[in-house]
């Protein structure tokens, strides 16, 4: 819709009749859902908005969350009957890692069901932020034909036979007078409490306060994330879409205001600042990168400085230099030749051969390095191999390049037994992995069943020690390595820490221990899964002038850090997460019945009349194929959402039945 109000469009595209522009990729028409972000750029009112338009699935958070690291504001969609869904916490957590300012758009409003004082009160009481609503729909369900404008007190209509192109403007019906009134009282008492200036200008003139000191105060306690306003009407009848236009450019920061960049030189460490002005020294971040036969897209968003065609740019990650060959400016599918870019803009870039997602672009003379991004951990694995064995290295050059273009999938090949495992954060991921496979790339290939992504940590501290000692024909090779191992909850991963004296193994030996020990902490110790909240502390080794070596250490290394885990104890952890399933009432006690029988942990349980909501924890293991069970339990009218939440300890059932 607001491609096609801004012109872009000459035609509205339709999600369930797969013709939506954004929603480009042959499976996304097919699914109905979006799968990857996909940027454009439209006019409104004079000003050019930037849009990227990301998935909702908590499978493709990682478009989510790349693109809200470069945004300077987001619209968060809600429907009116759903409200706060699994995936939307996970989503405005993202948004809270980067402060990126928000509104709310209250969609569907003409479905049955739908509240939007429901879902102003969710989020409130969900996220604990002062949502305050800007509009109220004209109407109800079905009957909803307009919003009413709470800052002017106008009902607007959405002309139907213009596909609600035109606006009428009307006095607000009596029957909403009384809760049209409240509501902007409301807003305005919430304003005062927020914004200082505002305050002495509605307490001098609370029945006649100015239009542009609301808007005024909207802007400045939205963009310091004091507020949230909120929106709402139903984009599938045409009502309330261009007021989300006009609230985008009246209240959420352009480029020019937004925040200075700051980052650390790759050099001395000391900080740089960079602010968002195309006079500054370039600042640019690489968020996505998409593989294309005729060259792959690189996605960049500019902070600060200008690009040109064919100038070079400085990866502050790697050191190296890379040419810019060509631009664009995206829209969905269709690419835009553009001969420069400048702070505030998103463009694509083809050259970029040794760039990676969130790496930092600058000049060599003024060079700087941004935060890197956040992505989810994969928690499902699978087996792939091609049909033919003739492909395997064709399957390893694309697996390759679908890693690198989406940094919340990763693949490896198993040691022992030589099978290829792709790994991804949930069965629809990897389910989008293999089609795309297949219709992208011509391969065929056969792939096993999920299998989940454990990981191990200790029971309690150990010991181990370990001496190496091998005559070849020609020498004799001999390293002693002695460590210690024991769980930390606050480490991420495996921390190592070198306590070994001096005198003991020279500094030339330790990067072989350290190496061996991060290899074999991957997955080659104890119960064979990656460690994780472990630290590992080496205490002392043994040399032997002209027998040691690297290769010594690293397997005396190894052989220690073996002991020293099983005196300690490894403990299995399993993946958990938090689910949330949307049931018709009468189907409750047998969805709960099941859930118990998964091992699942129920949280909180919100009924309605008609239809109950239920909140909770359940492994990872369990839920396999449970969008089938759902939909048999409930006989289809059941929905259910989840997203990763920690790593628990396993019981002992689980860790009896796994092949180890």
């Amino acid at each position: 819709r607001i491609l096609y109000y801004t012109d872009r469009a000459h035609r509205m595209g339709e999600v369930h009749e797969g013709t939506a522009k954004m929603d480009y990729l042959e499976e996304e028409r097919k699914r109905g859902i979006t799968i990857s972000s996909a940027a454009t750029a439209v006019s409104w009112r004079g000003h050019r908005i930037n849009i990227i338009d990301t998935p909702g699935h908590v499978d493709f958070t990682v478009e989510v969350e790349r693109s809200l690291g470069v945004l300077d504001g987001a619209v968060a969609i809600l429907c009116g009957v759903a409200g706060v869904q699994a995936q939307t916490e996970t989503v405005w957590r993202q948004a809270d890692r980067y402060e990126v300012p928000r509104l709310i758009f209250v969609n569907k409003l003409d479905r049955v069901g739908s509240d939007m004082n429901r879902v102003v009160t969710q989020v409130t009481e969900r996220f604990g932020t002062k949502v305050v609503p800007l509009q109220l729909p004209w109407g109800k369900e079905k009957d909803l034909c307009g919003i009413i404008d709470l800052i002017r007190m106008k009902a607007l209509r959405f002309d139907e036979d213009s596909l609600g192109r035109e606006i009428g403007e009307e006095d607000v019906p009596p029957d909403l007078e009384e809760e049209a009134t409240l509501a902007r009282h409301t807003m305005l008492e919430t304003l005062a409490d927020e914004v200082d200036v505002f305050a002495e200008a509605y307490l001098d003139h609370e029945d006649a306060v100015e239009e542009g000191d609301i808007r005024a105060a909207i802007r400045e306690a939205t963009r310091t994330g004091r507020i949230v306003p909120a929106l709402c009407g139903a984009a599938f009848r045409n009502v309330g879409v261009q007021p989300v236009l006009d609230a985008v450019t009246a209240y959420l920061p352009s480029p020019a205001e937004g925040r200075p960049v700051r980052g650390i030189h790759p050099e001395d460490g000391s900080e740089v600042v960079r602010l968002p002005d195309p006079d500054e020294p370039l600042c640019a971040q690489l968020f996505k990168t998409i593989w294309d036969s005729q060259g792959d897209l690189g996605f960049v968003r500019l902070y600060s400085g200008r690009i040109m065609l064919s100038d070079k740019v400085y990866n502050s990650r790697t050191g190296k230099t890379e040419r810019v060959n060509r631009m664009f400016l995206i829209h969905a599918d269709e690419r835009e030749n553009v001969d420069s870019a400048e702070a505030g803009d998103i463009v694509a870039v083809v050259g970029l051969k040794n760039t990676a997602t969130g790496d930092t672009l600058c000049t060599k003379a003024d060079p700087l390095s941004m935060e890197g991004m956040h992505f989810a951990e994969p928690v499902i694995s699978m087996s792939i191999e091609p049909n033919s064995i003739s492909m395997k290295d064709e399957l390893v050059r694309v697996l390759d390049l679908l890693a690198r273009d989406d940094p919340s999938f990763f693949w490896r090949e198993d040691g022992e037994t030589g099978q290829m495992l792709i790994s991804g954060v949930g069965e629809l991921h990897l389910e989008v992995i293999c089609h795309r496979i297949e219709t992208e790339f011509n391969l065929q290939v056969r792939v096993g069943e999920p299998r989940v992504a454990y990981r191990q940590t200790l029971s309690g501290q150990g010991n181990g020690e370990a001496e190496f000692e091998k005559t070849l024909p020609t020498k004799t090779m001999f390293a002693g390595v002695s460590l210690s191992v024991e769980p930390k909850e606050d480490v991420e991963g495996v921390d190592i820490v070198d306590e070994i004296p001096e005198e003991d193994v020279p500094r030339l030996f330790r990067p072989a221990i350290v190496s061996a020990i991060d290899s074999a902490t991957r997955g080659g110790v104890g119960l064979g899964f990656p460690m994780t909240g472990i630290v590992v502390r080496l205490q002392g080794g043994k040399v032997r002038e002209g027998a040691s070596t690297d290769a010594a250490f690293g397997y005396a290394a190894g052989v220690a850090l073996e002991r020293a885990v099983e005196a300690a104890g490894p403990q299995l952890l399993e993946p958990v997460m938090a689910f949330e399933i949307d049931v018709p009432i009468e189907f409750l006690q047998g969805v709960n019945s099941d859930l118990s029988g998964r091992r699942g942990s129920v949280e909180s349980l919100d009924t309605g009349t008609d239809r109950a909501v239920i909140r909770g924890t359940v492994p990872l293991a369990e839920i396999f194929g449970y969008s089938t069970t759902i939909r048999s339990l409930t006989q289809g009218r059941g929905s259910f959402s989840v997203e990763p939440q920690s790593y628990e300890p396993a019981p002992a059932s689980v860790v009896a039945s796994l092949d180890f």
